[in-house]
């Protein structure tokens, strides 16, 4: 059993013009049959989120974009289906990728796959049929890329991933990139109900 389920650390790096030094986090066991939705309704309600009308997206190392089918964005974005997309199919022990949660005021969230597999059961005491935050008791690893779960092992450096610029300093993870100019219209295209 424990060979199929993944632990994820999800640090909340900031939004809304605030960069959280510490960033919060959370670790969440994921199942085989969980998709990325059922992931990001687990962060939403581990972060306490209330209004959840927003829209969201997943960016793998690889530069896909999960979230919300919609062709209105096409073809400058283009989301997979979340409801479609098992997270277990689409990310490995040591991967990282990016949820972001309100594209407005980009609540941009580190999730980094633990180099060792999850054991619901010693974890969280049974099978959970969605993703959920696992206990006190869970300890996240090193994993294959060398990332940590704690904030004081971070040196200064800087990490490129696909579509974002990160720089690590020892207050935190800020965001020194912004999504191009064209996504940025399309979006405020569709948020502001314009076409």
């Amino acid at each position: 059993m424990a060979r199929t389920w993944l632990r994820i650390k999800v640090d909340l790096l900031g939004g809304g013009g605030i960069d959280c030094d510490p960033p919060p986090g959370r670790i969440f066991i994921v199942g085989p049959s969980h998709t990325f939705e059922e992931l990001a309704q687990a962060i939403n309600s581990a972060f306490a989120r209330w209004d959840r009308s927003h829209l969201h997206e997943f960016e793998l190392a690889d530069g896909r974009l999960i979230g919300y089918p919609d062709d209105t964005f096409e073809p400058d974005v283009v989301w997979l289906d979340q409801a479609k997309l098992k997270v277990c199919r689409e990310v490995k022990p040591g991967d990282e990728f990016e949820f972001t949660f309100d594209l407005g005021d980009n609540w941009r969230h580190r999730c980094v796959v633990d180099s060792a597999k999850a054991d619901p059961l010693k974890e969280h005491g049974a099978i959970p049929s969605v993703p959920v935050a696992s206990g006190a008791g869970a300890r996240f690893r090193t994993n294959t890329a060398g990332a940590r779960s704690t904030a004081a092992t971070r040196t200064s450096d800087t990490v490129r991933r696909p579509g974002r610029l990160f720089e690590e300093t020892s207050r935190g993870t800020t965001d020194r990139g912004e999504r191009p100019s064209h996504v940025r219209s399309v979006i405020a295209r569709r948020y502001d109900g314009g076409d």
